[in-house]
């Protein structure tokens, strides 16, 4: 099931290889839907990893829901699956001297893309795991607002060093090199 009104998605799976791709290009899709993209790869990457995850180490199943809210200008990505047991970040150094380890990076690699991230319980049987993101401003939230226009006098005494120009007989400086000597 996917809803998404306004600022919220969320999409109920089963954390299997074939369906991580499958939200992967849901969140995608979503971001681009709320001129987000900048946020894209990073949101990617870190919701691939909890689904991960859920698919290695939760119990019984591996049913779960991600969730994506923009509040705020903070976009926050969530994943709830039906296993108590919180995760558990393990000190990279020591589990993996010789650095070949194909394991254990996971929530060390969601908490250096995201602005914050955590875990809590949620009920008696499951957790929520989710990291945030700072959201940039909207094109469509740029685009409603009207540009700020300064009259000359204004400029003057807002920057100093700007001069107030006549708009209607524009001043044109001698060309200049912008190499020394």
């Amino acid at each position: 099931m996917i809803s998404n009104p306004s600022r919220h998605c969320t999409v109920e799976l089963q954390a299997l290889p074939s369906r991580i791709g499958q939200v992967r290009r849901i969140v995608s899709a979503q971001l681009r839907y709320w001129h987000l993209d900048a946020l894209i790869d990073r949101a990617a990457l870190g919701v691939t990893e909890l689904l991960t995850n859920v698919h290695r180490h939760a119990q019984p199943d591996k049913t779960c829901t991600v969730e994506m809210e923009l509040l705020l200008g903070r976009l926050t990505v969530s994943v709830r699956d039906h296993d108590p047991r919180l995760p558990v970040v393990g000190d990279i150094a020591d589990a993996d001297a010789d650095g070949l380890a194909t394991c254990g990076r996971g929530l060390a690699m969601v908490a250096a893309v995201s602005e914050s991230w955590g875990a809590r319980p949620d009920g008696d049987s499951g957790k929520v795991v989710w990291f945030t993101l700072p959201a940039i401003g909207s094109v469509r939230e740029r685009a409603a607002r009207p540009p700020r226009r300064v009259a000359g006098d204004q400029a003057a005494r807002l920057f100093p060093e700007v001069a107030a120009v006549d708009d209607r007989s524009p001043a044109h400086a001698p060309a200049r090199s912008a190499v020394m000597g």
